[in-house]
């Protein structure tokens, strides 16, 4: 079962620009579409901890409401301080208007503090 997809949303439930907060197995994962492609990263700062997917989202970049911590969604690097870990990645396949994330990524980052 290492590669099976998880389906945890629509298409229309993220429109462009948005985030959405969903659940993969224990944890929480947020799902950005930037201009139309979907892109998902643990909903915990690499910094604190904090709702990352809960901050404000402006092109590919999101902020941590927190402390500030700015990530690029696609590929989850730090591009503003405090933050210096990147945020993990995951896998996200759209099909048939389904967003799935895949199963097996369940480490979820680790904390700076």
């Amino acid at each position: 079962m290492p590669d099976e997809f998880e389906r945890v949303a629509e298409v229309s439930e993220i429109p462009q620009g948005t985030i959405k907060v969903v659940k993969l197995g224990e944890n929480e994962v947020s799902i950005a579409n930037v201009e139309g492609e979907f892109f998902a990263f643990p909903n915990k700062c690499t910094h604190l901890g904090g709702p990352v997917g809960r901050g404000k989202l402006n092109g590919s970049v999101i902020q941590c409401p927190w402390h500030g911590s700015k990530f690029d969604v696609r590929t989850g690097a730090v591009v503003g301080p405090p933050a210096t870990i990147p945020l993990k990645t995951f896998v996200v396949k759209v099909e048939n208007n389904l967003v799935y994330l895949k199963s097996s990524d369940s480490n979820l980052g680790i904390s700076e503090g």
